[in-house]
């Protein structure tokens, strides 16, 4: 990047900051989403509701197979220490 376009492209910098933590935000959101391990721990946290009388049991499986159905739709590829 030049002098002058880096002296042009200069208000933009906020922007261009704004958007690459919106990014990062997004993939760590997206990473939870599917992360089995935190989906399990969802579970656990709502069969404890259930046992406590926190919730009901319809809600307990409405919200039960919403988790399972994201814990089934992780998809499914070789551990990154996995070698062949």
């Amino acid at each position: 990047m030049g002098l002058i376009t880096g002296l042009l492209t200069l208000p933009l910098a906020p922007v261009r900051g704004v958007i690459w933590v919106a990014e990062k935000v997004h993939d760590t959101a997206e990473r939870e989403l599917h992360d089995p391990g935190v989906i399990r721990a969802q579970l656990a946290a709502l069969n404890q509701e259930l046992e406590d009388g926190i919730i009901d049991l319809e809600e307990f499986e409405r919200e039960e197979e919403r988790l399972l159905d994201r814990l089934h739709a992780v998809p499914v590829g070789p551990a990154p220490d996995e070698r062949r």
